[in-house]
């Protein structure tokens, strides 16, 4: 199945571009702006394999290189999932790279320059990367905490695509071909989406992502009440504060 992506400015190009020079790319944008979706469909144009990893405070440079097991009596190396990418010369895409430890960025230094060789310390191996291999970054700014930035000489490393959420009639476009829904559910939920984003005084931590339309339009596809399907599908997601989410289900009936 063919990754649905709908281009908003000229992305694929420029990412096509980045890859022909073996450049390294970070998205930046917002939680369910569409990140992971443009990767999987930029993957799927290149005809390559996508090894994908989601990075969270926990995620180590043993969890991505990899580490010595016990099998049996003996013990044996493996892999982590960036050294299988660079090994096999996939696209490699690092989730919220931003939410890793330190010396996970430290390690990834060398593929993210003129040398692309990933350094094992642990096997005293280097690992040159094909010219099929790709590095992609993504994190969310907004979700960041002070001490969760990324560093300028990090940041510096790679090409860098700003993402959003979209316009009205294009999220529209999207919502209907995500789910298959009619025009006016679609537009309806464009709609709203557009009116809670522009409303600062809910200080949601996160607003509407486009994400979250495509769950309420499934839902409703599915035959629940258009109402309900906002209520589970986007206030929920948003807030456990009673009296926000009240705000937000006055407003979903508005449109409802």
């Amino acid at each position: 199945m063919v990754p649905y992506y709908k281009e908003i400015g000229n992305e694929k190009q420029v990412f096509m571009g980045a890859f022909e020079r073996k450049l390294p790319v970070l998205l930046k944008g917002p939680t369910g702006s569409g990140k992971s979706r443009f990767v999987e469909a930029m993957a799927h144009q290149l005809g390559c394999e996508l090894i994908k990893v989601s990075c969270n405070e926990d995620t180590s440079s043993s969890d991505l290189l990899g580490r010595y097991l016990l099998k049996g009596s003996e013990t044996i190396w493996q892999d982590g999932p960036v050294l299988r990418a660079v090994r096999k010369g996939t696209l490699l895409y690092l989730d919220e790279i931003a939410e890793a430890r330190e010396d996970v960025i430290v390690v990834l230094h060398s593929l993210t320059d003129h040398r692309r060789e990933i350094v094992v310390d642990r096997i005293n191996e280097v690992v040159q990367a094909p010219a099929s291999f790709m590095l992609v970054a993504s994190f969310n700014p907004g979700y960041q905490s002070r001490l969760k930035e990324m560093k300028p000489s990090t940041r510096q490393r790679f090409v860098t695509f700003d993402f959003d959420y979209p316009v009205e009639m294009i999220e529209r476009e999207i919502i209907q071909k995500e789910t298959n829904c009619s025009e006016k559910i679609a537009s309806q939920l464009a709609i709203l989406a557009k009116k809670i984003r522009s409303l600062d005084e809910l200080t949601l931590r996160e607003t509407v992502s486009t994400r979250l339309l495509v769950n309420a339009a499934h839902l409703i596809q599915a035959g629940v009440d258009s109402r309900q399907a906002c209520n589970v599908g986007i206030v929920n997601a948003l807030t456990d504060d009673i009296s926000v989410a009240r705000g937000l289900k006055d407003l979903c009936a508005l449109y409802f």
